[in-house]
């Protein structure tokens, strides 16, 4: 085994959760710390990609928690470094649905459409509140497509996958305010970590060069005791530690990529098997020329069919990027682990199927696509952890619980948690904030 490398903090996954907890111990006297990441990059699912000769953001997007009373420290921060950013404004969005024939839905119908999925989501949610329907199959039987009109299923897509059924008020939206801002900087979103990074990392020329932060260093075992931690890497390497913080995604510990030895206790397994990951991708399609709407009224459209989630919600890049001919279509859950599965070139066809179903088939093919893949990546497993809509508290507390009591083995899942979108409980602030939501 040799002499294993010695430390006091071991920190796995150098994504936005491990460097801020790193940046957090080193601030309070603890710069006695090695960052694991399995990749060659920091971010995790931030990250950006050239495109269509534009950067665009593959996975978080958006600064979400701006203009209320309280400053966002992340939009204080994307300020100081003078990101570009962009208002995404979606309340226009109803009145760009389209039908299968390329018709758009009046805004009439779309609202009433839109009020229906709304207070159905939260009929359900007092119901739940209240536990009268705890072994009501009508919950399920909601949702299936022979039950509702295609701009019923879009809206409900809208609603509870693309948006995650926001329905207690999540504490960005309350503290910093109701605004989103799209990131359309040539430098990334992954420029505020790497000024996050720089606070605390010794960097030369926006590269980090700090022996504190180890690249591609894949972490398959961890022993604990009460002597503290071992960490074994696939390359062979072992580093030893009095604590460990996990930052990796729920996706990955739900996978076993990381062996725990002795196993972890069965009330935090249980809490890691039951949250679910979600997968949300957006794919990116060039064109040699525009064929579709634009303006900041037309933004965003959407695409009514009998499938829910096919297609369904798309963004033009004109107002970030004037002139770059791109748009971007979002899938969430089963849908992106099967476009996942599939060829690119199969996804291209598909899209512009129902391009061409919304503009005629006249306009011209996608000249190059984009296609994340979060599920298959064996180091994130999905895009975002998901809350149950009717959440059980002690659930949310063995996520975040350490388990050093029992030994030296740490957890840090909870800045992960603090992005997911899902639903929690219901309140009337909620039902403010639904009805409100794009119409």
């Amino acid at each position: 085994m040799g002499n294993p490398n010695r430390c006091s903090v071991i920190i796995v996954g150098a994504g936005i959760s491990g460097i801020s907890a790193a940046k957090v111990l080193t601030e309070n006297g603890v710069d006695d710390v090695v960052i694991l990441e399995a990749t060659d990059r920091i971010g995790g699912r931030i990250r950006k990609e050239e495109f269509g000769g534009v950067t665009v953001e593959l996975g978080a997007g958006w600064i979400a928690g701006v203009g209320g009373k309280q400053s966002n420290p992340v939009w204080e921060l994307a300020h100081q470094s003078n990101l570009r950013t962009f208002l995404s404004d979606y309340s226009n969005a109803r009145y760009n649905i389209y039908d299968h024939s390329g018709k758009i839905f009046p805004s009439g119908i779309a609202a009433d459409s839109y009020k229906k999925a709304v207070d159905s989501a939260i009929q359900k949610l007092r119901n739940q509140e209240s536990n009268l329907d705890e072994d009501d199959d009508s919950i399920l039987s909601e949702t299936t497509p022979t039950q509702k009109t295609p701009i019923e299923l879009a809206i409900d897509f809208i609603l509870h996958d693309f948006e995650m059924a926001e329905v207690e008020p999540i504490s960005t939206y309350v503290d910093f305010g109701d605004r989103e801002y799209l990131v359309a900087d040539e430098r990334g979103y992954e420029y505020l970590l790497y000024k996050m990074a720089e606070s605390f990392l010794d960097t030369c020329e926006g590269k980090i060069l700090d022996s504190r932060l180890q690249l591609n260093k894949v972490v398959e075992e961890l022993q604990h005791s009460r002597n503290g931690v071992l960490v074994k890497t696939e390359d062979g390497c072992f580093y030893e530690a009095n604590y460990v913080i996990l930052s990796v995604s729920i996706g990955v510990l739900q996978s076993n990529l990381i062996s725990f030895l002795p196993p972890l206790p069965r009330w935090k397994t249980e809490a890691i098997l039951n949250c679910e990951v979600m997968v949300y991708t957006k794919i990116f399609l060039k064109f040699p020329y525009k064929f579709w709407p634009c303006g900041p009224d037309k933004e965003f459209f959407i695409y009514a069919y009998h499938r829910r989630g096919y297609y369904t919600f798309w963004q033009h890049m004109e107002n970030a990027y004037p002139g770059s001919n791109i748009l971007v279509v979002t899938l969430t859950n089963e849908e992106s682990k099967r476009i996942e599965a599939q060829t690119d070139e199969e996804t291209k066809k598909e899209a512009m199927e129902v391009l061409r179903n919304m503009f005629g088939h006249e306009i011209p093919d996608a000249i190059d696509i984009l296609v994340p893949r979060w599920w298959n990546n064996p180091f994130q497993r999905g895009s975002y952890t998901n809350y149950p809509i009717y959440v059980n508290q002690q659930l949310l507390r063995n996520i975040k619980a350490n388990t050093q009591a029992k030994n030296s083995v740490g957890t840090c899942m909870e800045v992960t948690f603090q992005v997911s979108k899902q639903a929690k409980l219901y309140s009337k602030k909620s039902e403010r904030k639904m009805k409100a939501k794009l119409f």
